[in-house]
């Protein structure tokens, strides 16, 4: 399974950025889809995930700002972010899971102006 991100860039504080990506290769029992995040000197952080029936679970820091979504039919996962602020300004990676095995996008850079 091969992953291609796009979508990331520079916005200020109160901006919108959408991230996409889209899965390709062995892409047959993809089930769930997400989005990680890494900001400088921490720790990578789940920011959102969605099942194949569409089921999403965020976290706390994005919930009400962010939202995922999937295309099934393009192999595709999205994140619609909304009111950006500074601290989520990270590097953003996709991830798909099929058969228990996790497969990881290349990252995009995200950063948020004050």
């Amino acid at each position: 399974v091969q992953l291609q991100a796009s979508g990331g860039g520079l916005v200020q504080a109160g901006g919108s950025l959408r991230l996409s990506c889209a899965a390709s290769g062995s892409i047959f029992s993809i089930n769930a889809m997400g989005w990680y995040r890494q900001a400088p000197g921490k720790q990578r952080e789940l920011v959102a995930r969605i099942t194949s029936g569409g089921s999403a679970n965020y976290a706390d820091s994005v919930k009400g700002r962010f939202t995922i979504s999937r295309d099934n039919a393009k192999n595709t996962v999205y994140l619609q972010m909304n009111s950006l602020m500074p601290e989520d300004t990270a590097v953003y990676y996709c991830v798909v899971y099929r058969s228990s095995v996790s497969y990881w996008g290349q990252g995009t850079l995200v950063t948020v102006s004050s």
